[in-house]
């Protein structure tokens, strides 16, 4: 998912940038850090330098200004590059075809395009190196979010990012009508109903409508009413359970969301509610500033955040990484390289980013003050229980990801131009059945 960024890649960095990745590798053999307390050990990488990688994105920002603090206790330089989210991927992809050792660590999304680096070998499994340390305390990261940089058993990445989706409302409007926080999906339905007033500009219900921006998002109506997209090597998106969450999603948009919701992604979306004309929204927490920045939003002061709704099966949303760091299998500095991910994802760090925003994976930084001082209290209730029993992805879990999303895109469409659901489920199960089945070979 794209969230509200920054763009601070200078022209100066980006000649680096390039020269840099052209260049390919030169930065020497892999060399271990020597036990504590044994000479050299202060300064364990002395002269190495790595190439990191980032999105143009907030937790690139926040780890910017604390990679000196890395330097000086390692004895690394560390080379930061930053591209603009849709140049990434094409970018890390030109390197690791041409078999580069650079960049040694790069940020990633797991769920995109996870699946694909590990399976051409880009992505080095991490296994082994996170229980060298115990310090490092990898029990501590959410299961759900392990879940989501895991592929084929192997850890593929580290989480720096997590999202789980929530239901945002309008305070003053639940209040006014005598409206309670819908806990149910069947609830959130008729609440929306109650409070649609297009003669008035006021709208129920809002969320992605683009064929494949919303796959993320009916995900989680999805999974709270007991499907998912795939069971095993099956698609499983024409089982009742899948019908009965495309249904009231699609419901949901074509009865009482504003008019253009086929048009929405996250920003449109974000954007009508921040203007006060929607009572209800599900997507992402990453992305509450939209709604709370007194600067964007005219309802500021009176946006909700709750648990997603339940389904037949409870509330389950999404509980994912959206954003990691992986290690090039390529590079030659493997050590130095999971040094640099051991800090970047220590707890003392990602409590240092968090503080600025950046919702991370470890329990125990959520669990401190000063870890959730970054976002609203109310939110933060809504994370700790969303992540108990959350879900570790929110799209099917395929390297053809943009077909599959595509396919299940097209149930969701059906049904807000009020067509056959069931038969636009089936047709979509088909094609996303002979995605898993070429992928599998067969």
């Amino acid at each position: 998912m794209k969230v509200n960024k920054k763009r601070w890649l200078t022209a100066g960095v980006a000649t680096v940038l390039v020269t840099t990745m052209l260049a390919g590798c030169g930065t020497g053999g892999n060399t271990a850090a020597p036990e504590p307390g044994k000479a050299g050990a202060a300064k364990p990488f002395e002269g190495k330098k790595l190439t990191v990688v980032t999105a143009n994105h907030p937790w690139g920002e926040a780890i910017k200004p604390l990679i000196p603090e890395f330097e000086a206790q390692t004895g690394m330089k560390v080379e930061l590059q930053s591209f603009f989210e849709d140049q990434l991927t094409q970018k890390l992809t030109v390197q690791f075809t041409s078999n580069s050792a650079t960049p040694d660590v790069f940020m990633y999304r797991p769920l995109q395009e996870g699946k694909l680096f590990f399976k051409n070998g880009w992505l080095a499994p991490l296994d082994e190196y996170t229980t060298k340390d115990a310090n490092y305390d990898f029990n501590d990261f959410s299961k759900s979010a392990i879940g989501s940089t895991t592929v084929d058993g192997k850890l593929s990445g580290i989480p720096i990012i997590t999202e789980q989706e929530i239901l945002y409302y309008r305070k003053d409007l639940l209040q006014k009508a005598g409206i309670a926080v819908p806990k149910t999906l069947d609830e959130l339905t008729a609440a929306a109903k109650k409070l649609h007033d297009p003669k008035n500009e006021m709208y129920g219900f809002v969320a992605r409508g683009q064929r494949s921006p919303l796959v993320t998002q009916v995900s989680s109506f999805l999974f709270s009413e007991g499907g998912d997209f795939t069971t095993g090597d099956k698609a499983t998106v024409n089982t009742p359970e899948a019908i009965k969450a495309f249904t009231t999603y699609s419901s949901l948009l074509k009865d009482y969301a504003p008019p253009g919701v086929l048009n929405m992604s996250w920003p449109q979306a974000f954007g009508i509610f921040a203007q006060g004309k929607v009572a209800f929204l599900t997507d992402a927490n990453s992305l509450y500033k939209n709604v709370t920045d007194k600067e964007k939003s005219t309802v500021a002061d009176n946006v909700g955040f709750a648990l997603f709704p339940a389904g037949k099966a409870g509330s389950k949303p999404y509980n994912i990484t959206s954003w990691g760091l992986g290690m090039n299998s390529k590079t030659a500095n493997k050590d130095a390289s999971w040094e640099f991910i051991k800090w970047a994802t220590s707890k003392d760090v990602v409590l240092k980013t968090q503080k600025l925003g950046n919702p991370g994976a470890r329990a125990s930084v959520w669990d401190s003050a000063d870890g959730t001082s970054g976002f609203p209290a109310e939110m933060v209730q809504v994370i700790k229980e969303s992540a108990k029993g959350g879900v570790d992805h929110d799209r099917p879990v395929l390297i053809g990801v943009g077909e599959a999303r595509d396919a299940v895109g097209a149930i969701v469409l059906q049904g807000m131009s009020g067509g056959d659901i069931k038969a636009a489920a089936d047709k979509a199960n088909q094609e996303l059945q002979a995605i898993i089945d070429k992928e599998k070979g067969k």
